[in-house]
């Protein structure tokens, strides 16, 4: 794994890129600022890295003595799910499929399957039932794919996965549950960590936990609404969280490793989703690297703020012509001012991510998937 691809920045920071990837100064600046937190011993940037709220989006964290929620931030769970579905993707009709898809935005009809489902994932009754089943805002979607490039057939094979049928890919988190956590830490603790094994830790970690199972709890509600709307079954591949805290020994040392928008690298083959009109990857880690943290990027990784995304695109594009994507997809997505925010020029492209990981020997490429049909919103705005 060669300097190339893993840039020291610091005694405590590294970042997975090349040259070509684009990685904004504030990012950096971030990164680099949160390795000097109290108990932080690395962090490491994913090729995906960009700034956020305070702290990087595309990143891991590593700490000892204590965690810090504000790194989790307000979506803990988010993460991505696939599913196979039984939809041939050579007879495929797209206006059939678009029409079919329907609306998922409210909360489900169907009680009595939510509440087995909620069961299933050990959750109980809460203020936030209303959102399971649904997407929420920002860079949430659901998005039916066709595998278009295949790079090692067995491995594919053995995921369970036809590449003769459309896969259904689901980005989603725990909704306004996340945010509720963060939000009563905060005004007590502000962004301050809490010290392992105390009182307040322990709570925050059932919390947390609730969390992650609420939020996979989503994904798969997610997908059955939107499989059972267009009359398909489907069989769950994988489903992994990208925002979470976790005890992990790194280097001998245990500690807390934080993960923002970081696919971890130790639990199977992952998909690496691009832009709603750029290509996603499904890849194997190859190497348990401690270095960068057992981490691979989650995604694309956004090069636009999103306020500037409008601004950009207004008088070159309309929302009607954004529907459209230059790989012949749809997108659903009825908000106007998101349509322009997950615009495909704002995310940075998904082969200079990939090749960056793949570079430093982090992960071997099993296929590549293109998008049939995203689906956002049929509302005119959503949380």
């Amino acid at each position: 794994m060669g300097n190339i691809f893993v840039r020291t920045l610091s005694e405590r920071a590294c970042v997975v890129a090349t040259d070509r990837t684009w990685m904004e100064d504030a990012a950096i600046a971030q990164l680099i600022s949160t390795s000097q937190l109290e108990g932080m011993r690395r962090v490491a940037g994913m090729p995906d890295l960009h700034p956020g709220r305070g702290y990087p989006v595309g990143a891991a964290f590593f700490s000892t003595g204590c965690f810090y929620p504000a790194l989790v931030g307000n979506d803990i769970g988010c993460g991505m799910g696939l599913w196979q579905t039984s939809l041939p993707a050579k007879s495929l009709n797209i206006d059939k499929l678009e029409k079919r898809a329907g609306n998922i935005d409210g909360p489900m009809q169907d009680e009595a399957f939510r509440l087995q489902a909620m069961q299933a994932a050990d959750l109980p009754a809460g203020d936030f039932d209303a959102s399971l089943g649904t997407l929420g805002g920002g860079n949430h979607f659901a998005e039916f794919q066709q595998v278009d490039a295949v790079y090692a057939a067995d491995a594919l094979s053995a995921l369970g996965l036809d590449k003769q049928l459309l896969l259904l890919l689901v980005h989603s988190g725990s909704r306004g549950l996340g945010e509720r956590i963060l939000r009563q830490h905060v005004d007590v603790f502000g962004h301050r960590g809490l010290q392992g094994g105390s009182v307040e830790a322990l709570r925050y970690m059932t919390q947390h936990d609730a969390a992650l199972r609420f939020a996979r709890c989503n994904r798969h509600l997610v997908a059955q609404r939107l499989l059972s709307n267009v009359r398909a079954q489907g069989q769950a591949l994988l489903d992994v969280h990208h925002n979470f805290v976790a005890e992990a020994s790194i280097h001998g040392q245990m500690g807390w490793l934080h993960r923002k928008g970081a696919t971890p690298s130790d639990q199977g083959p992952v998909l690496i989703p691009g832009s709603r009109g750029d290509y996603s990857y499904l890849v194997r880690p190859t190497l348990a690297c401690q270095d960068t943290l057992l981490s691979l990027a989650h995604g694309a990784g956004r090069k636009w703020t999103r306020s500037a995304c409008k601004d950009r695109l207004f008088k070159l594009v309309t929302p009607t012509q954004m529907a459209r994507t230059a790989l012949g997809s749809r997108v659903i997505c009825q908000d106007r001012q998101l349509i322009y925010e997950e615009a495909p020029q704002a995310y940075k492209g998904i082969d200079s991510v990939v090749q960056a990981l793949e570079g430093a020997g982090l992960i071997e490429l099993l296929a590549r998937t293109k998008p049939v049909l995203t689906y956002k919103t049929r509302g005119e705005c959503c949380e």
